[in-house]
């Protein structure tokens, strides 16, 4: 096991509490740092970046995704192990991120998986020194170039930013509010138990202690969430049966959660994961290297949001059209070209028109008014404060 810890530094917070304002805790679903981000993942991205910016305009909102929170995941600790046991120790340094994600492809499909015993020892570095992987690590810091390209901004990728709650405090948190069901004392696993409210039983932790996704969310929202006037949980259509079950646990503590639920994008007509490769010439870096030098930032910024908010929606109809992408950086051009034009309305006026009853403000329906006929070009301060 090789690689070194990650210095601490403080998670992003949404800046001081103005007086008054409501607090909004953005919350979604953190992408795994072992393959390269492909359009499914921008999508989600560029949704949460101007849903963060834009509610900021109306409300204090902490925009919370720990990739630290998440290393404790079977797949990604079961990754770290199939790379020091098959690849060895290799300089991951000069690694390009679609490269590490070709041996995660490889990871997913070998019949060898690394059994707990093998895992414990990377999970308790994780734990004890906030370890990360250093291909976890090459990955990391090539998706925090691409946050800072893209005009994103960047919640803390490469921040040490563990869970507030232990794993046992997070299990007796769900025991005390009753969605626990802990069979470890008879050799079983732990369940998130909703069945009194119609939902099935899900697994959070298997029998021999490791953690899924959702073990790893209860530690980090449980103790956070009820801080905040709304919690904005924004995830892939995949995950909805598992939000479901979030949603009722936060709702029993008293907190208000919304559920923005978003389609991936399909690529020639097909929807498919990451983790069994086929991004080839699709992913983020890619498309970077191609319109980069065509396009200026603030074009790329604007076009790029356009297409993936206004045009594609929050549904998964559309595959992903690179035609399409740019009439969407033309679209930009013009707009940004129309010179400043002032609008009669301030800012946090605008915003507010594209909530209904909630606290956070809409992406899909603040791009597309952007995109509206007969309107006059967005005012240049709106541009800069959400999509520049």
């Amino acid at each position: 096991m090789s690689g070194t810890a990650t210095a601490p530094k403080a998670p992003a917070d949404g800046g001081v509490r103005g007086p008054g304002r409501p607090r909004v805790l953005l919350a979604p679903i953190t992408v795994t740092p072992s393959k390269p981000l492909t359009p499914s993942h921008l999508k989600g991205l560029l949704w949460t970046d101007v849903m963060y910016r834009a509610s900021s305009g109306l409300a204090d909102v902490v925009y919370r995704y720990s990739p630290t929170a998440y290393h404790l995941t079977e797949q990604t600790l079961g990754f770290w192990e199939y790379l020091d046991r098959s690849v060895g120790d290799v300089d991951y340094s000069g690694l390009s991120e679609e490269q590490i994600g070709e041996m995660y492809v490889g990871y997913r499909a070998a019949a060898h998986k690394a059994d707990a015993a093998a895992l414990r020892p990377y999970a308790e570095a994780v734990e004890a020194e906030g370890w990360v992987h250093p291909a976890a690590a090459r990955v990391l810091e090539r998706w925090t170039a691409h946050y800072a390209r893209l005009g994103m901004r960047d919640p803390g990728l490469t921040a040490h930013q563990p869970p507030v709650l232990g794993a046992e405090e997070s299990l007796q948190r769900l025991h005390d509010l009753g969605f626990c069901l802990d069979l470890r004392g008879c050799g079983g696993p732990v369940y998130l138990d909703a069945t009194r409210h119609g939902l099935p039983l899900r697994q959070i932790v298997d029998a021999d202690g490791r953690p899924n996704y959702l073990a790893c969310m209860m530690r980090e929202l449980l103790p956070l969430a009820p801080h905040f006037d709304e919690v904005v949980l924004l995830y892939d259509r995949e995950l909805d049966a598992d939000y479901h079950l979030v949603e009722r646990v936060l709702a029993a503590s008293g907190v208000s959660v919304r559920r923005v639920v978003l389609g991936r994008v399909p690529i020639d007509g097909r929807i498919r994961s990451a983790r069994h490769g086929g991004w080839a010439g699709h992913t983020v870096g890619a498309l970077l290297e191609e319109l980069g030098e065509e396009y200026d930032d603030a074009v790329l910024r604007l076009g790029l949001r356009l297409y993936f908010i206004a045009v594609l929606g929050a549904g998964q109809q559309q595959s992903f059209r690179r035609e399409v992408l740019r009439q969407s950086l033309t679209r930009a051009a013009r707009l940004l070209s129309a010179g400043p034009v002032p609008d009669p309305a301030p800012v946090p006026d605008v915003l507010a028109r594209h909530r209904k009853d909630h606290l956070y403000v809409n992406p899909y329906r603040l791009t597309s008014s952007l995109l509206a006929r007969h309107r006059p070009a967005p005012a240049r301060d709106l541009l800069e404060a959400v999509y520049l």
